[in-house]
């Protein structure tokens, strides 16, 4: 092999595939009790079709999602994060909505700070009657999830899923 050869093997990036049109993103979803979670039942009951690609957990209210929560989302392998609650005004705490923008710009710093893309964050606003926008929300997100590729976090679980655990 030509040393030109040898030269540009070593200028490419290593593990940065394009990522396939097969590969689907391990998303979670924070949804709160009242309005989202609903409005993903409201898109089940209706078998509007989305992407199933995606983890629900349930939460009392989206004021409760801490960057905590988040963070291990990543940490345990999620490609992207949806915090998901109600509109403002309808929340059943009154002010939950608001800490929830709050905690997400908290969250949406420390997720810079680590070096993982703002694309695989996302917070939105659905209802108990908006089955159909939980269904446009969940596919757009995926799609965009799917253009970035894995996780960088991501990646590293998998990788270090392969080796012993324990030896910390």
């Amino acid at each position: 092999m030509t040393e030109a050869k040898t030269a540009t093997k070593k200028k490419r990036a290593p593990n940065k595939k394009a990522p396939s049109k097969d590969w689907n993103p391990r998303i979670v979803v924070f949804a709160c009790n009242w309005c989202s979670y609903a409005g993903a039942d409201t898109a089940g009951v209706a078998r509007l079709e989305h992407q199933p690609h995606f983890r629900i957990i349930r939460v009392m209210c989206s004021g409760r999602i801490q960057p905590g929560f988040v963070l291990k989302a990543f940490e345990k392998g999620a490609d992207g994060v949806l915090v998901s609650g109600c509109h403002f005004g309808d929340c059943h705490y009154i002010f939950g909505n608001h800490r929830a923008v709050e905690q997400f710009d908290k969250t949406m710093k420390m997720v810079k700070l680590l070096g993982i893309e703002e694309g695989r964050l996302r917070l939105e606003w659905i209802s108990a009657a908006e089955g159909i926008r939980f269904a446009q929300v969940i596919n757009e997100f995926t799609d965009q999830v799917r253009e970035l590729g894995p996780s960088p976090l991501s990646r590293a679980v998998h990788d270090s899923s392969s080796e012993e655990v324990g030896d910390a």
